[in-house]
């Protein structure tokens, strides 16, 4: 028997490649690619750059930890929601939650911000959505919650160089996502 393989999750895929080169471009540009990939608190509205970073800043990651710790969990997460849910609409969640994750960080906090995190944590939320029965909410998805809000609560009284507001955000978007698709 021969084994063949499978480009089973193309947005998914396609994303975690964008990500791996976007990282592996500026190492071999020494940094100077990484400003289009983060969101700057002062956004200069008139640049288009400045603003295509409201979406870009899900691709740049600051370190090959913070790649591979995303990446890990897109990669194992992105291929349920995608065969789920199409991969029409996982692209349209991806670009809504970073746009959102994008303009309330300009608007609320005064940080920079790069990384796929938001992505991750809408993932990790609306994957629990994956076996929704008429009328009920997984236990799982109530656990789920609680576990990643009070992580995320306890981490952002902490001086660290992690947005935990975009981990929060991207959770309440794929929150919104799995309940809003199971009310269909």
């Amino acid at each position: 028997m021969r084994l063949a393989i499978k480009w089973n999750s193309p947005v998914v895929l396609t994303f975690a490649l964008i990500c791996t080169g976007v990282f592996i471009l500026d190492q071999l540009l020494l940094g100077r690619l990484m400003p289009f990939f983060t969101i700057y608190p002062s956004v200069n509205w008139a640049n288009p750059f400045s603003i295509i970073t409201l979406v870009t800043h899900v691709f740049g990651h600051a370190s090959l930890e913070h790649l591979i710790g995303n990446m890990t969990f897109i990669l194992l997460l992105g291929p349920i929601i995608e065969e789920k849910y199409g991969s029409s609409r996982l692209i349209y969640m991806i670009f809504i939650t970073a746009l959102i994750t994008g303009l309330l960080n300009i608007f609320f906090f005064n940080t920079g911000l790069m990384g796929a995190s938001g992505i991750v944590f809408m993932m990790i939320l609306l994957v629990s959505f994956t076996n929704v029965s008429s009328g009920q909410i997984p236990v799982s998805f109530i656990l789920v919650a609680l576990l990643f809000i009070g992580k995320e609560l306890l981490h952002s009284v902490e001086s660290n160089q992690i947005a935990e507001s975009a981990h929060i955000i991207g959770g309440f978007c794929g929150s919104f996502f799995g309940f809003k698709a199971y009310n269909r």
